[in-house]
């Protein structure tokens, strides 16, 4: 009688295809949790640079900034002011634009925000007032 001890060829291909399967949808799945973190932390900064905007610079004002910063806007952490990239607000590539919108010298009536988003269309904020 023959006995036979380990795996056979058949067994270990599919055991073989099985982790490569699910190796392959962790990653998958790891990058889309990834870009929507990203798409995220844009939303947060544009929601943080609009509230500070409206809230406190505007009550101040009675007016919008042509651009904004950290300095512009201190109520702002400013990190905030950089993309996920590393990009700061008004540079060339980054995801955030500030436009002041009517403007007369330093100050405009209205403003645009707005966010480049990954997985989404752009997140764009306007001024209320």
């Amino acid at each position: 009688m023959k006995s036979s001890r380990g795996f056979t060829v058949i067994e270990l291909v599919i055991v073989v295809a099985f982790f490569a399967a699910a190796s392959v949808l962790f990653f998958v799945q790891k990058n889309h949790v990834e870009v929507a973190a990203r798409d995220d932390a844009r939303k947060t900064a544009i929601n943080a640079m609009y509230y500070s905007l409206e809230e406190v610079y505007y009550k101040q004002h009675n007016a919008y900034p042509r651009t904004i910063n950290s300095e512009i806007l201190p109520s702002v952490d400013p990190n905030l002011f950089k993309d996920p990239n590393g990009v700061k607000i008004g540079e060339s590539g980054s995801n955030y634009r500030y436009e002041g919108l009517n403007c007369n010298g330093d100050t405009c009536k209205s403003y645009t925000l707005r966010a480049d988003l990954e997985a989404e269309g752009d997140f764009v904020k306007s001024s209320n007032n």
